[in-house]
């Protein structure tokens, strides 16, 4: 009798196991699915005859963020995001016969985010500070945008978690970036680190602290999402 119960109940639990299991595999795939409804726009700032900032080291900050930003692509389809770039190589957003390159370039990644219709857009830079000594990753949103604040908030915290406990910077309001003033939806700037700076210059030049910066940027959207 004590062995036909012991068969019943290990049955059971097989069966159990198998339905949990199952119910499991049905959350992950609807998650899945829900995150694949979600379009988020990743903006690798400058490019082409626009290099952003120079290092300290001579780095070019178009091509750091660049490197990122495809980085954080990766990552994010990985979550099975949809992600959008604006740019996927070292060509800017205009013509060559272009008047005014800038305003072109500026113009189109404006047109590329309002097709996309994301829920937000995150845009990679790196800063520059006359004084060397200036370091830290920083996240500025357009100060009318309830959302964008929340969401650079939360990327901030990530930054600073991730990147550099020492980091004191906060996330900050800005009304006159051209591209968050002119998107439809919710969109910030990550200054990932002073290419001033002649420390985080070197870091920011290396694979390995880019795919630092990428993941802690990830683990900023992934909660904002939450």
């Amino acid at each position: 009798m004590k062995k036909r119960i012991e068969v019943i109940m290990a049955v059971v639990l097989l069966v159990g196991a198998y339905f949990f299991a199952r119910e499991g595999a049905h959350m992950v795939e609807n998650r899945k699915a829900l995150k694949g409804e979600i379009c988020i726009v990743i903006d690798a700032g400058h490019g082409g005859d626009d290099p952003g900032k120079i290092g300290i080291n001579k780095e070019k900050e178009k091509d750091i963020n660049l490197k990122i930003a495809k980085k954080l692509q990766q990552l994010l389809e990985q979550e099975g995001l949809k992600i959008v770039m604006t740019r996927e190589d070292g060509n800017g957003l205009y013509q060559q016969s272009s008047n005014n390159k800038k305003v072109e370039d500026m113009r189109r990644r404006c047109e590329i985010i309002t097709e996309a219709k994301p829920v937000f857009t995150v845009s990679i830079h790196q800063n520059s500070y006359p004084q060397e000594s200036v370091k830290g990753a920083q996240v500025f949103y357009y100060g009318q945008s309830k959302e964008g604040k929340e969401l650079a908030e939360t990327l901030q915290k990530t930054l600073v978690a991730q990147l550099d406990p020492q980091n004191h910077r906060q996330a900050k309001a800005n009304e006159s970036y051209y591209l968050l003033k002119k998107t439809p939806s919710p969109t910030v700037i990550v200054e990932c680190g002073f290419l001033s700076n002649s420390g985080e210059a070197a870091l920011l030049a290396t694979e390995e602290y880019q795919a630092k910066v990428a993941e802690a940027v990830k683990a900023g959207i992934l909660e904002y999402l939450k």
